[in-house]
């Protein structure tokens, strides 16, 4: 189901820009509603338009992404930004979800999966790119808990950590997306974790699911 999405696009880049909003101007539901080519800008822009989703870069000229974003999350928290950039180093992930980003994902993502995972940043979820959970995993510690998951929800943690949308688990495991919910609420109330990105790192470490590759 589409979603009515207001979107700002900051890059210093030209080319990114007017690619991604040619690529949303196609997707139902999604409307670009300004352009920033800094963090500065970012700002300025996204209090007088007020998007849902801030589509963000980290290295720019004037204000870098991280900074930027630490700024929204304090003058605009409803508005959510995702990073979207080229650097996988795992410090560089956590500092951008440490400044308030709701999402980190890599310019290789492909264009169907950007749009099913704008969607769920806009319903309240977080996202990663999946190849980056492995590389997080040392830095990561965890009190161990003595709660353990079912066999549905193990297989419904493992295609998160593969990176599928809801709705590409509920067509593999044929059931529901609102089932494919409730399960993800019964793992993150089990895990004791607040969002999914949190309940795969964990269930990673204890070896309940494989690694992606």
């Amino acid at each position: 189901m589409a979603c009515n999405l207001r979107i700002l696009l900051v890059d210093d880049h030209t080319l990114i820009r007017k690619g991604l909003r040619a690529l949303m101007a196609e997707w139902e539901g999604f409307e670009v509603v300004g352009e920033a080519r800094d963090g500065e800008e970012a700002v300025e822009l996204a209090l007088e338009l007020r998007p849902n989703i801030v589509l963000m870069d980290i290295y720019m000229p004037r204000l870098d992404g991280l900074e930027a974003t630490r700024r929204l999350k304090t003058l605009l928290p409803e508005s959510k930004v995702v990073i979207l950039t080229v650097d996988d180093n795992p410090e560089t992930l956590l500092a951008a979800l440490e400044a308030g980003a709701k999402g980190y994902l890599l310019k290789t993502v492909e264009p169907q999966q950007l749009y099913y995972l704008l969607q769920e940043v806009a319903r309240g979820e977080m996202t990663l790119t999946p190849a980056l959970i492995k590389k997080m995993l040392p830095r990561l510690t965890r009190t161990p808990t003595l709660n353990s998951l079912s066999a549905r929800e193990k297989e419904v943690l493992e295609l998160v950590a593969q990176g599928f949308t809801n709705r590409e688990i509920a067509q593999k495991l044929y059931i529901s997306e609102n089932t494919v919910k409730n399960h993800l609420r019964s793992i993150l109330e089990k895990l004791q974790t607040k969002n999914r990105l949190q309940a795969v790192q964990y269930a990673l470490q204890q070896g309940w699911i494989k690694a992606p590759k």
